[in-house]
């Protein structure tokens, strides 16, 4: 039978002020799908390029990506879950910002008993990235220097806390003296204040020279130059982020007058296709956190149907680690 839930929806991008809720009937699960009652959501920049445009989306649509919950009703083919499982999921389809939803058996994961609710919707879409980012995309090696830009971010904190557990020489770059102090309580080698210090010129410093083996670089276009000056010859640079605006324009020729550097724009789930792959992904996510290696700091909460308040919160820089609304 159908189920009633409420749900947030854009019918044209723009400010936090375009999030619209509304009511609506859920049909029973459809083939390989299984009904998901959201306990917690995760916010993420990503829902902000969805809302304004930056990442275009077919409109009317919903947001989020990134859920934690139970269960509540398998449609035909839904193997390997059963009414009652706690289960999360991280995308790629839209719309986590809802009370309940249907959603494909492909693109959920089991959650250990471990975990609650609150830290599955705050680590799974940014732990995951940062698993994809060190271990799949640029596979860091022990003793390689890392740069970390935005590294008391969402996803900059775990990056540094999983680098340092694998061994590597961990550089931060934040913006203030607060940013600098969650960076060093990540694990962070050394912190650079990118507003008062030369970063590029520093990360050779502290590296006898050489630059950074690999740089990690969320922030986009306001960081490239500093990137393409930091990194080692042959190094490699991984722009996963557009926090500042995406990075266009680039001249390849730059590469080889930089030291034949490798410059890589990744997306999750190229590296995350399956349910397989994303279980897989999941559980070393979760293996890092059990380790002590990752801490999901949630630094605020708001109540789903503040979703507006919580992007206006996140686009003007008022939040630090992760972020979870709870319906």
């Amino acid at each position: 039978m159908d189920q009633s839930a409420r749900v947030a929806r854009i019918t044209r991008t723009g400010g936090p002020e375009v999030i619209e809720w509304v009511d609506v009937d859920l049909p029973p699960p459809a083939p390989g799908e299984v009904r998901l009652r959201s306990l917690a959501v995760g916010l993420n920049y990503i829902d902000a390029y969805h809302r304004s445009g930056l990442y275009p989306i077919d409109l009317p649509g919903g947001l989020g990506s990134e859920a934690a919950g139970v269960v509540e009703a398998v449609g035909e083919g839904g193997d390997g879950f059963r009414v009652g499982d706690r289960v999360g999921t991280f995308g790629p389809s839209r719309g986590a910002y809802a009370t309940a939803r249907n959603v494909a058996v492909g693109e959920l994961v089991h959650l250990p008993d471990a975990v609650d609710d609150r830290t599955a919707a705050a680590l799974l879409l940014k732990g995951g990235t940062a698993a994809m980012l060190i271990e799949q995309c640029a596979r860091v090696q022990p003793g390689q220097a890392v740069l970390v830009h935005a590294a008391a971010g969402g996803v900059g904190h775990l990056l540094v806390g999983w680098l340092k557990a694998i061994g590597a020489t961990v550089i931060g770059s934040v913006g203030t003296t607060d940013k600098a102090e969650i960076a060093r309580a990540a694990g962070a080698d050394h912190v650079l204040l990118h507003r008062e210090e030369d970063v590029a010129a520093r990360v050779r410093e502290l590296t006898d020279g050489r630059g950074a083996d690999v740089v990690l670089d969320g922030i986009g276009k306001a960081t490239w130059d500093v990137s393409l000056a930091a990194t080692a010859r042959r190094g490699m640079i991984v722009s996963y982020g557009n926090a500042s605006g995406a990075v266009e324009g680039v001249n390849l020729g730059i590469l080889a007058a930089k030291g034949s550097l490798f410059v890589t724009r990744p997306t999750l789930f190229d590296y995350a296709r399956t349910q397989g792959e994303r279980q897989a992904m999941a559980d070393r996510v979760f293996a890092m956190l059990a380790r002590g290696a990752i801490r999901p700091t949630i630094g605020r909460s708001f109540a789903l149907a503040d979703a507006a308040e919580a992007h206006r919160a996140m686009e003007a820089g008022d939040t630090h680690g992760s972020t979870v609304m709870m319906p």
